[in-house]
């Protein structure tokens, strides 16, 4: 096996090897893991234990901690992404799949409440962002292109920016209200709040 292949026979929690994709395995036993502490308890010591691995065979994909928490925030982007994709799909015009979008923000949280955190706590990458985009690029990109085919195409960079602020102070601020208890975690309610929207 070469340095940068992507498999090794991983041995599983049931003792049982087989060949497969390490650095998908990591991946899912770190989200395992973010559900039950906090990011900054993840160990890739424990992660690589749990998979069947050396720590050895996890630092060929991750170098350190930082790295697979970039990686744990990667799969999230991706899984909110999707979620977004799937909402519009149902909706009528762009308005309502700008609506969708905002609702799908706030479940999204709900379902996935420690890899949302982690990817609204994460640094933003420096450097060049097309080797090393934020996990929120793609949806947030996909928010904000939407919302701009419902603004006025003569409309400012500013009321642009503006708007977009409005709307993700919304979506987020109801997820983090549902999810610190200050208002109960109920999707028929989010579909309410979101229904009576600013646009």
């Amino acid at each position: 096996m070469t340095s940068d292949d992507n498999t090794v026979n991983i041995k599983p929690r049931d003792g049982r090897y087989h060949h497969g994709d390490l650095r998908s395995a990591l991946i899912e036993e770190g989200l395992a893991q973010l559900d039950v502490k906090p990011p900054d308890a993840v160990s890739l010591r424990e992660i690589a234990r749990n998979v069947g691995v050396s720590a050895t065979a996890v630092y060929r994909h991750f170098p350190d901690k930082a790295a697979l928490l970039n990686a744990l925030c990667g799969v999230g982007g991706e899984r909110l992404a999707e979620a977004f994709r799937e909402a519009m799909s149902g909706a009528d015009d762009q308005r309502g799949a700008f609506k969708a979008m905002g609702r799908a923000y706030v479940k999204f949280a709900l379902r996935n409440p420690s890899v949302f955190r982690l990817m609204m706590t994460q640094s933003r990458p420096k450097g060049d962002r097309e080797k090393d985009p934020c996990a929120t690029d793609e949806p947030f990109g996909m928010l904000s292109d939407t919302l701009n085919a419902l603004m006025p195409p003569d409309a400012s960079k500013t009321a642009r920016k503006i708007k977009r602020l409005q709307a993700w102070s919304m979506v987020h601020g109801l997820a983090m209200l549902m999810l610190d208890g200050q208002v109960p975690p109920d999707e028929a309610l989010v579909d309410q709040v979101i229904v009576a929207s600013f646009l």
